[in-house]
């Protein structure tokens, strides 16, 4: 069974991102990346399903939303089950 698509979405100079992708790639988890200060509709996106927070990472696996913010390794293998250590 394949694990469903994720998708982070993320600012460039946000470093819990930086975590968060970093993490997702050692552990050879493909995930896509959305950076919501070049897409407008992604921030609005960000901010709904935060309350009106803009909080990133906000990873959406499958239809399902959460904030890693601030970057936290055992939300994130809990979250997408994967390993904690790679």
């Amino acid at each position: 069974m394949g694990m469903e698509d994720i998708t982070i979405y993320s600012t460039s100079w946000c470093v819990d991102c930086r975590r968060a992708k970093k993490f997702l790639t050692e552990r050879g988890v493909d995930f896509s990346e959305v950076n919501i200060d070049e897409e407008p509709d992604a921030e609005e996106l960000v901010l709904q399903v935060n309350d009106g927070l803009r909080k990133v990472p906000t990873i959406k696996i499958g239809d399902r939303y959460f904030a890693c913010s601030p970057f936290d390794p055992y939300q994130l293998s809990s979250e997408l089950n994967i390993p904690l250590n790679k």
